[in-house]
């Protein structure tokens, strides 16, 4: 279909001082795990990108100096020349689809402890930026700079940009956001000093000035030069000078860069999960930007609607809409739109399990697209698959996430396909999970494989269709697939995670029995020891019920995992918001008469708690009694060769670990096992 003309303005040009984007589509800097250590799949991912049609594909941060190590968090380098050629690998490929490559130098300054390293950490005045990786706390503070490390940092800076240059970049940046080193400089909260580098406004600016003009001169206009700069505290700062200490900087700033890169100064503000903050949800701290600068200004807000995206060209947001979840979730989302298949997007759906995986240390994981990541070691593609190499039929069970992308890629490979689904819709536990609290938007995962199975002719779901071994036996399948599902148990577990035993008897519920209309009565206890999002979103979600609810978990926060996902802070204020009493690092032990016995975490210390309905969110098993069934049948007697499990069915995990195993029993079906590829990285020799 060709091209909907409401959409042609993010396809027009974007001149970015001395080069030129070939259009609108910014994929920003982001962490993605991928460093030096993994050249070639860091140099497929974002090639992947340009690939899908963005004009701009940007590395992720890449430290200046060994005195900015990020250690354990996957961070890249750009040291010395030994570490020019691992990033022309990225370059190559990004210029080979026709995009322009930018690359984010970065000094952590009192963010980072430097544990690799162990050289002492700087910021402007010796204090440190903690609350930027509160789960990575060191007991090391930095050093006050002084005017040796200042001259430091801007020959550091310069060397940086001329390696970068040298690495075949269009587009280096200059970072102060995020509490990293220039943007300590910007707060008086961080920066105490009393010459020329603190006080007023322009003086604390002057650092980043200063980078700004040392990375143009090192790149001697062959490069574009971007400040990428956080504003949302500075624009609730009032300036004498201006309406906000934002619009003072950015007017004291003003044309100096090439291009002006604005975003939030946290990450759970920064990349917001859909669960608390929509599609442009930066809108209200950045807009002015674009009114001060005749410079072109990107922007991201987990941007999927074309509609969205060219409101903020033609009201003068952005004139560069930037992503980084969304061209995680779908790197083919610009070219997609160009075609004039906006329908085929593949929504990003704001989970921030990609987030999670920089916290993990390892290459990023995305709900919605199992591919990402394994472009050079799997050989995977977000678009594209091998065709079928059989004429064999596949029985998949079950028509959850799993499931579903199975059958979805098992389809376009050309397999005839058969889906059999108990319940009368598809979707699987999301079905229940949508209809919580903030979670409307994960719905894409299930809409998304609906509406690309319903063009495959040679893929036939059947709802309302529970099978038993014996009619598996006989449908003559070649291939049975499980993926029925996971379910949660009502086991308490000990300080030393020992299973302590089933509770038993009425009143004791499962996020299963909510899901299936049980009957709750008030008081509420919902006792948490699973750590991610559904025990505090059912604490939420049952207070605004009307029911009064107290949550428990073991742990030190609700919804502990959460601080992965960016979600912590705001899962939190939601239930305080809604009301729910908040017990930490306690264990249920007890539940009768009408109350729970909760012990602490530490002392064993007792209290009790008044509960009619205790709400258990901790174990899951695998509903894997059709295939434990199967097992013991004569298979080949029914002509099938395989039974398999994925997703839950097979280890219980989140909605992205179902996804990826459906997708890789999808890539390898009928494949030799000698064929299958898992290339493992390496750095690659200095030159």
């Amino acid at each position: 279909m060709p091209r909907n003309p409401r959409y042609d303005p993010l396809f027009e040009p974007v001149r970015i001082g001395p080069v030129t984007a070939r259009n609108r589509f910014y994929a920003v800097p982001h962490a993605a795990g991928m460093t030096n250590s993994m050249p070639h799949m860091r140099a497929a991912f974002r090639e992947t990108k340009a690939e899908g049609g963005w004009g701009v594909v940007c590395s992720g941060y890449v430290s200046i100096d060994p005195a900015s190590d990020d250690a354990p968090l996957p961070y890249a380098t750009l040291w010395d020349d030994a570490d020019i050629r691992s990033h022309a690998l990225m370059t190559e490929a990004v210029h080979a689809q026709g995009a322009l490559a930018g690359i984010e130098l970065w000094h952590g300054g009192g963010s980072v402890m430097n544990r690799l390293t162990r050289l002492p950490a700087m910021s402007p005045s010796g204090i440190s930026w903690m609350a930027t990786h509160v789960n990575f706390m060191g007991n090391q503070r930095p050093c006050a700079m002084d005017a040796h490390d200042l001259r430091a940092l801007l020959s550091q800076q310069g060397a940086a940009a001329r390696r970068a240059r040298q690495a075949g970049f269009d587009i280096v940046y200059v970072y102060a956001g995020m509490g990293y080193l220039p943007y300590e400089f910007l707060l008086p909260e961080w920066n105490r000093r009393s010459d020329a580098y603190g006080g007023s406004l322009p003086n604390r600016v002057r650092i980043v000035r200063e980078l700004l003009e040392v990375t143009h001169e090192a790149v001697g206009g062959k490069c574009a030069v971007a400040l990428r700069i956080s504003l949302e505290e500075l624009r609730a700062r009032p300036s004498e000078a201006a309406p906000s200490e934002a619009h003072e900087v950015v007017a004291l700033l003003k044309d100096l860069p090439d291009l002006w890169d604005v975003k939030m100064d946290s990450s759970p503000t920064d990349c917001p999960p859909s669960r608390f903050a929509p599609e442009g949800s930066h809108e209200p701290v950045i807009d002015f930007v674009k009114k001060l600068t005749s410079k072109p200004v990107v922007g991201v807000g987990r941007f999927t609607s074309p509609d969205t995206m060219v409101s903020q060209i033609r009201r003068g947001v952005l004139d560069l809409i930037g992503a980084a979840r969304p061209s995680i979730a779908d790197p083919f989302l610009p070219r997609k739109i160009d075609e004039g298949r906006e329908q085929d997007i593949r929504e990003c759906i704001g989970c921030n399990l990609c987030i999670s995986s920089w916290h993990d240390g390892v290459p990023v994981r995305c709900t919605q697209n199992p591919t990402i990541g394994e472009e050079w070691r799997r050989g995977w593609h977000p678009e594209r698959i091998g065709a079928a190499a059989s004429a064999a039929s596949v029985l998949v069970v079950g028509a959850g996430p799993a499931g579903l992308e199975c059958a979805l890629w098992l389809g376009r490979r050309g397999y005839e396909v058969t889906v059999a689904e108990a319940a009368d819709d598809i979707g699987g536990r999301l079905r229940f999970e949508t209809r919580l609290p903030g979670l409307a938007a994960w719905g894409r995962v299930v809409e998304w494989r609906r509406g690309q199975l319903e063009r495959l002719a040679n893929v036939n779901i059947y709802r309302g269709n529970r099978l038993s071994a014996d009619e598996i036996l006989e449908l003559g399948c070649t291939h049975v697939v499980i993926a029925t599902g996971s379910r949660w148990a009502r086991l308490l577990y000990s300080p030393l995670e020992v299973p302590a035993g089933d509770l038993e008897g009425s009143g004791v519920l499962t996020p299963d029995d909510l899901a299936a209309g049980a009957s709750v009565i008030s008081p509420v206890v919902v006792y948490d020891f699973d750590n991610y999002y559904m025990g505090g979103v059912l604490a939420e979600h049952l207070a605004r019920g009307g029911h009064s609810v107290s949550y428990v978990t073991p742990a030190g926060h609700a919804s502990a995992w959460t601080i992965m996902t960016n979600e912590q802070p705001q899962v939190h204020r939601a239930l305080a918001a809604a009301g729910v009493a908040l017990h930490t690092l306690a264990r249920v032990t007890a539940f009768g008469a009408g109350a729970v016995t909760l012990a602490s975490q530490f002392t064993n210390a007792e209290t009790r708690l008044e509960c009619r309905s205790l709400v258990v969110v901790g174990t899951r098993f695998a509903n894997d009694s059709l295939y434990a069934a199967l097992s013991g049948r004569d298979l080949a007697a029914a002509g099938i060769r395989s039974v398999r499990r994925i997703g839950d069915a097979l280890a219980p995990g989140a909605i992205v670990h179902a996804v990826y195993s459906g997708h890789r029993y999808a890539e390898e079906l009928d494949a030799d096992p000698e064929s299958l590829v898992f290339r493992r990285d390496a750095p690659l020799p200095a030159a």
